[in-house]
């Protein structure tokens, strides 16, 4: 085999996991803080259709990027207010939300299906990006491909060496207790959520901006739901989190591959593979439950409401 198949087959798993990175480190830091958001899908779409409609309206992917941003935040507001605020349940919420997403996105976005636009270009690196081999492997891709990498280190740093992840974290641990030394609860788990939101936003104007640069209506194809597993996969640990992204990618991208060399198979099973070894993963993992409870958020899920 030569260069000209075997880079393709290494860059695109790389390119596929981007989306599914942005996604599940932000369903992490809002899972970290306490709160179950099952509106993963629905936000990636609400962003996905924000970002294409800004970016072809304005000219910028900048704005449309920014902008997804602010979609994904949005709805996660909505969330937060109803299930932190409220008091409604955190699991059916989540459902509504990815309901109410792919119903938005369809209707916002029915005058731009099937328009194309100028994706993100891959970067030009000087003197990096022509080197043989390594070049077209590492310093060749574009720019949210780099940031879906910082941002990891970010999340990592923040939950693991900032005072503010810690607060985040006992306020995922235990809010009765961090409440009672005097932590902000409710606010640290709004922020919590509404980056989980924008960073849901970002992953879905990925998939419209750069993966494949048009709207289509339910484009991001059940990646959300895979963007949760990840985060249960990970066991909630960043590190986990961008290699489970990086392997769901690359079993992403094989079965294309596979369609693409005249598999016998039926496109319907290899499209599923990815799925299907989703559903695997889970039941490996929890077939040992010290593994999930040991880092498993002690108050994951559970109302809390400071007494007045």
């Amino acid at each position: 085999m030569n260069s000209e198949f075997l880079i393709p087959l290494f860059t695109s798993p790389v390119i596929a996991a981007t989306p599914l990175i942005f996604a599940a480190l932000g369903e992490l830091v809002t899972e970290k803080a306490g709160v179950l958001n099952l509106g993963v899908e629905g936000m990636m779409l609400a962003g996905a259709v924000t970002g294409f409609a800004i970016g072809l309206q304005s000219g910028s992917l900048t704005l449309g990027l920014l902008a997804a941003a602010i979609a994904g935040a949005l709805m996660a507001l909505l969330f937060g207010f109803l299930t932190l605020s409220l008091q409604t349940n955190q699991v059916a919420t989540g459902l509504a939300l990815t309901l109410f997403g792919v119903g938005l996105s369809a209707f916002v976005g029915r005058p731009f299906v099937g328009t194309p636009i100028t994706g993100l270009r891959p970067l030009q690196i000087p003197l990096l990006s022509n080197l043989p081999v390594i070049g077209p492997l590492l310093f060749r891709f574009d720019i949210m491909v780099y940031l879906s990498i910082l941002a990891f280190i970010a999340v990592q740093w923040f939950l693991t060496r900032s005072r503010a992840g810690l607060r985040l974290r006992a306020a995922g641990e235990s809010p009765s207790v961090a409440h009672a030394i005097g932590q902000p609860v409710l606010r640290i788990r709004y922020l919590a959520v509404m980056f989980g939101g924008a960073m849901s936003g970002l992953a879905g104007a990925y998939l419209s901006l750069a993966l494949t640069p048009m709207w289509v209506e339910g484009m991001s194809s059940g990646r959300g739901w895979i963007a949760l597993a990840l985060v249960v996969f990970a066991t909630w640990k960043p590190a986990r989190v961008l290699l489970g992204a990086y392997l769901f990618g690359g079993v992403t991208v094989l079965q294309l591959y596979a369609q693409g060399f005249g598999t016998k198979l039926p496109s319907e099973f290899l499209s599923m593979l990815p799925y299907a070894a989703t559903i695997i993963v889970l039941v490996i993992i929890c077939r040992d439950p010290k593994t999930i409870l040991l880092n498993q958020p002690a108050s994951l899920g559970k109302s809390f409401h400071p007494d007045a």
